[in-house]
């Protein structure tokens, strides 16, 4: 009994570890250097494979490089085809934890633990973010650990003999793999658990096959729970993770027996062909692909059809090779600018219509976009101050100045889109329902602060005199609105008309409203000014 606990909680560590480990990876290297592994996604299929390889060490974990994948081709941040490749290199890389495993990483988790704890806990950020991932590496592997000690008594057990040695058949041990996979949502958990049994001589690498590749099957069902709260685009990317790893399935359970005698030709250690055989399979599942990704694209979106618009990941225009001619430098950041305001523009768009129409998907989409508007912002900061050093005119110092106060305004607005959609997702979570009054004071007020928005992006294209004069007559009517609709919702309050928990929400979407309309009304001023010097382009 005390061996079943030890090795419960040894997984419950593990599952935690890997889950802590991914959010602190995420925490601090999606932003930007996650991103800049994407930007070789879309080179060639093979680059993508090498994407999606490196993303998944760093996550230690397939499922979160493959709902990162939905997530990014949801919100049209990386096309269908390029998605595809990343997925193959994801499956490839995960088979690195269970190599790990017949390394005996195990035997130095306490090392990693104290030595991630010892950084963690200097509290100096350049240190302490590395040292958490150390700590949650240490910690999975320190439950491994566990899970060794507290399955040896299995070896004594003739029903735990019975059951990995006389199953019923190759399709139970894919069932059952698939199911485990499918409940803890990670390959990682049952393979390992199958190399520290074989090395209680409790499975044999016959026997371990079926439930690894049960185990591979199952890394699916992490891609469709995610697609089911996305667009046709991420579900279509589930369905291509699916499909990769079922045909590999149905392959290597024709081939069996041979590919056993083949893997105990590489070694003599059964915790090392198991984990040779989770290796192979994902290799040759790539290699068999990879020719006809493009082939498989076109049939996949017959299958699940409706093709999105992408969005690159990374500048467009902005390019060190402009510094030398600064005028050409300022143009680049105004496009890349206009970009920007296009991304904010989208995330305002989804935001409101999440107030009515709740989905937990376009949250997620307006969690990726964010990522992308603030390293944009990051990005043609510092491409502005590498141009503020070359030598430059009056008038291009004074665009250089309302450029790079534009490019903020821009990313706060991306920020109110992200409030407003924590706002409806607290409102779905509560169930909190507005009055029919509250509902037209919104419905109103967007109506203002959505044509502020498309003539703030407007103006970045054209910079009409008359586009300015139109953003300034409505920021005023925004402001009026807003305080009259503040005030008519007190008076519903008192008369038991509104809920009371309604409040706080209806209110913070208001007032993120209205900044969102102040910051257009800046952007307004900063082209306003720009045209008064003769200097809007």
């Amino acid at each position: 009994m005390s061996g079943c606990i030890t090795a419960a909680t040894g997984l419950v560590l593990f599952l935690f570890a890997m889950v802590r480990l991914t959010a602190t990876v995420r925490r601090t290297v999606t932003s930007i250097r996650t991103r800049e592994l994407f930007r070789y996604a879309v080179r060639t299929p093979i680059w993508g494979v090498v994407t999606g390889i490196l993303v998944t060490i760093l996550f230690q974990s397939s499922s979160a490089t493959t709902v990162l994948t939905v997530g990014l081709v949801s919100a049209g941040l990386l096309s269908f085809f390029h998605s595809l490749g990343v997925l193959l290199g994801a499956d490839i890389g995960t088979t690195l934890t269970v190599q790990f495993v017949v390394w005996r990483v195990t035997d130095l988790s306490p090392l990693l633990l104290i030595g991630g704890a010892l950084l963690w806990a200097t509290g100096k950020k350049r240190l302490a973010s590395p040292g958490e991932g150390i700590f949650y590496f240490g910690l999975m592997f320190f439950g491994l650990s566990l899970v060794t000690q507290g399955t040896e008594f299995l070896r004594e057990s003739p029903v735990a003999l019975r059951f990995f040695q006389e199953t019923s058949g190759p399709l139970a041990g894919v069932l059952i793999g698939c199911m485990f996979t499918a409940l803890v949502q990670s390959s990682a958990v049952p393979i390992s658990l199958l190399v520290i049994l074989a090395g209680h001589d409790l499975v044999t690498v016959e026997a371990a096959l079926p439930f690894v590749l049960g185990a591979n099957l199952g890394t699916s069902a992490t891609a469709i729970i995610a697609a089911t709260a996305s667009n046709s685009e991420g579900r279509r990317v589930a369905f291509s993770h699916t499909f990769f790893k079922a045909a590999g399935v149905a392959l290597f359970l024709t081939v069996l027996s041979p590919f056993a005698a083949v893997l105990q030709t590489f070694s003599t250690s059964v915790p090392q062909q198991i984990a040779l055989s989770h290796i192979v399979f994902n290799l040759v599942v790539a290699v068999l692909f990879l020719p006809f990704l493009p082939l498989f694209a076109r049939f996949a979106l017959r299958i699940i059809p409706k093709r999105g618009e992408t969005l690159p990941l990374w500048p467009e225009f902005i390019d060190d090779r402009l510094l030398s001619d600064p005028e050409a430098a300022l143009e680049a950041a105004r496009k890349e600018m206009e970009r920007e305001m296009a991304l904010a523009r989208r995330m305002c768009a989804i935001a409101v219509d999440l107030v009515t129409n709740f989905q937990p998907g376009p949250v997620r989409t307006i969690g990726y976009i964010e990522s992308v508007v603030n390293s944009l912002k990051q990005e043609i900061g510092g491409f502005l101050r590498l141009v503020s050093e070359r030598p430059l005119s009056e008038a291009m110092s004074k665009r250089l100045f309302f450029y790079s106060s534009l490019v903020n305004d821009i990313e706060r607005i991306a920020d109110h889109a992200v409030n407003i959609s924590e706002l409806a997702e607290l409102k779905e979570e509560n169930r909190i329902g507005f009055s029919e009054a509250a509902d037209q004071d919104l419905a109103e007020i967007l109506a203002l602060v959505n044509a502020n928005l498309d003539d703030a992006l407007t103006l970045m294209e054209t910079g009409e005199e008359k586009t300015i004069l139109d953003i300034f007559t409505r920021e005023d009517l925004v402001d009026h609105m807003v305080a009259d609709a503040n005030m008519r919702h007190l008076d519903r309050y008192y008369r038991e008309i509104c809920r009371a928990e309604a409040g706080p929400i209806f209110i913070g979407i208001l007032a993120n409203l209205e900044r969102i309309s102040d910051h257009c009304e800046n952007i307004a001023e900063y082209f306003r000014d720009l045209a008064s010097r003769g200097e809007n382009r």
